[in-house]
């Protein structure tokens, strides 16, 4: 990709340097980028959002943003930020925690609920949870809210919540859960009496699907639908097929892409393609075992895999099908194109605008809005140039 635009050597510059534009306050970004098929403008929505981590359109196009401190706000299409809504719950923003994401009931232009995934505080520690309310009529505040799902057990960590919210066509809940990092905690991801490590399927009130591979097996909670996760940050629904697909991050090497199945261990911290931070090897040190599934797709190094969307729309057509993964690490946007579950072809955009790129979203409008992790974090709008 070559970008028109004549900041690309000044920004280009300070990264070899190790230095950023985006470490302080920066003009709103308006600028064309010439890509393998299509040619994009890239435009700030809104800024001055303090490191916004999910974010969900409204039927009406405006769109709820959460902020990693604790805010809910509301933004319309010209950017204008609401006030933080009331009736959030209390999370705990040590670290990687706080308010995460954000997601709509598939019925809410009936019912209006809103469901967010937070760092819940309690004994022990604090855990991934996931509470809903109904946006009130002015949009001030959510009401009634109550929280549906905690993860078990509250442990002392500050890293690898996981979070990602995603409803199936069935109306089942899916949230992705880390499995807090530290050594003490990380094995858990294999033991079917925990949640950490794994990916969660329940009803849009909190209880069990019947269905669910673990209901009936004594030791095992009954939400779990996967298991050997390390912390998957970006979810989506497959358009054609309907499965669930996941990107998580490695340590050193192994960011995933992954298409869990219902009952399947996906590894961690088993096997992976990725070695520990100090050099040492992953649990047996191999990258596959018997009864372990092999992940789809892998980045080493790592991008710091986060946000995920499907491309549906005709506003960029040569887009069309492809599947776009936020970078935080690499702080780019990556484009993959697909054959089956299959990656036949990947793509790497704007990293000169050196940003975090925390959550991917495709608009009602059929551009694509990506969520920057900054101090003074961005909604961008990425669509066709016009000629």
């Amino acid at each position: 990709m070559r970008r028109i635009a004549r900041t690309a050597a000044l920004t280009t510059a300070l990264t070899v340097l190790g230095l950023s534009l985006a470490a302080s306050p920066a003009a709103a970004v308006d600028q064309a980028f010439r890509t393998e098929k299509a040619t994009v403008q890239v435009t700030t929505v809104a800024e001055g959002l303090r490191h916004p981590w999910g974010l969900a359109f409204l039927p009406d196009g405006r769109m709820l943003v959460t902020e990693k401190e604790g805010n809910l706000r509301l933004v319309g299409a010209d950017g204008k930020r609401s006030e933080p809504l009331r009736g959030v719950p209390k999370e705990d923003d040590r670290g990687q925690g706080g308010l995460l994401d954000v997601a709509l009931d598939p019925d809410f232009a009936g019912n209006r609920l809103v469901y967010l995934s937070f760092s819940e505080p309690g004994p022990g520690g604090n855990s991934t949870a996931v509470a809903r309310g109904a946006l009130s009529a002015d949009g001030r505040s959510l009401e009634s809210v109550r929280v549906i799902f905690s993860q078990k057990p509250k442990v002392d960590s500050t890293k690898h919540y996981g979070s990602r919210l995603v409803f199936d066509r069935a109306g089942h809940l899916y949230i992705t859960l880390g499995e807090r990092s530290d050594e003490q905690f990380r094995t858990q991801a294999q033991d079917l009496n925990s949640h950490l490590g794994k990916l969660i399927r329940v009803n849009r009130d909190g209880s069990v699907p019947a269905d669910n591979p673990f209901v009936n097996r004594p030791g095992a909670l009954p939400e779990i639908w996967s298991y050997g996760h390390r912390n998957a940050q970006g979810a989506a629904l497959h358009p054609q097929t309907g499965a669930l697909w996941l990107n998580e991050h490695g340590p050193r090497g192994g960011d995933e892409i992954n298409v869990p199945e219902a009952g399947k261990n996906y590894g961690w911290p088993e096997v992976s393609n990725g070695v520990n931070y100090n050099g040492t090897p992953v649990g047996t040190g191999k990258k596959s075992a018997p009864g372990m599934e092999d992940p789809r797709y892998q980045w080493t190094p790592v991008i710091g895999a986060s946000g995920m969307a499907f491309y549906t729309a005709d506003a960029v057509p040569g887009w069309k099908g492809s599947l776009f993964n936020g970078g935080l690490a690499s702080q780019e946007l990556v484009r993959l194109e697909l054959d089956g579950t299959r990656v036949t072809h990947e793509e790497r955009l704007f990293r000169s605008l050196g940003k975090r790129i925390r959550d991917v979203r495709q608009g009602p409008d059929g551009a694509l809005y990506l969520l920057t992790d900054e101090r003074r974090g961005e909604i961008l709008r990425v669509a066709a140039a016009k000629p």
